[in-house]
């Protein structure tokens, strides 16, 4: 199993030939007898909502792709992770702020095309700000962090990064009516993007 569209066999490093399994083409190695795989790479995110202000914690990148771009904190699953934990851990990361992966909601997840040959899949999830300890500090990648309401981010002339800006705008309304509205409620899942986020 590999991220990246494979050439050579990671097991002996033969070339790869294509065979056709279920309808669709996979690479084989003639050797091992075996598939290789080409699957998602599994990332999590997630929205800290400041629900006083509809506000939402974003990080603007300091590396690539997309420096200089606000995002939603996320990034890579580890091994052994589940993705509450993950998503608990890149914001810890990224701004400083902890909080329990319980706490966490799912507010989307979504199957994004190839960038560069990499499949990812995020899972959005959204907590609010109460649930967060610690002092908000930019870190990581991340070379600011800020909350941000969508009014007060389209006055500006900075730029959101636009595989993460439709969660972003849903994520600021989710606590609007009542704490208890299910977070997915108008966000259908699995929805196709236009790039990856790393």
């Amino acid at each position: 199993m590999v991220s990246r569209p494979p050439t050579f066999c990671p097991q002996c490093g033969d070339a790869l030939e294509t065979t056709t399994i279920e309808d669709r083409e996979r690479k084989y190695c003639p050797g091992c007898e075996r598939v290789v795989w080409h699957n998602p790479v599994p990332c999590a995110t997630v929205a800290v909502v400041d629900s006083d202000e509809s506000a939402v914690l974003c990080v603007e990148r300091g590396v690539p792709p997309g420096v200089g771009e606000w995002t939603l904190p996320g990034g890579h699953m580890d091994i052994g992770e589940s993705p509450e934990a993950a998503a608990a851990r890149e914001l810890a990361e990224e701004t400083g702020l902890e909080v329990d992966p319980s706490a966490l909601e799912i507010l989307d997840a979504v199957s994004l095309p190839p960038r560069n040959g990499k499949h990812v899949m995020t899972t959005y999830y959204v907590v609010e700000r109460a649930a967060a300890t610690g002092d908000l500090t930019a870190g990581s990648d991340a070379t600011d962090a800020a909350f941000w309401s969508p009014s007060e981010f389209d006055a500006t002339a900075e730029t959101f990064r636009p595989v993460h800006e439709e969660r972003f705008r849903a994520a600021a309304a989710v606590f609007d009516q009542s704490t208890s509205r299910a977070p997915t409620a108008d966000l259908p899942t699995q929805r196709i993007q236009s790039e990856s986020p790393d």
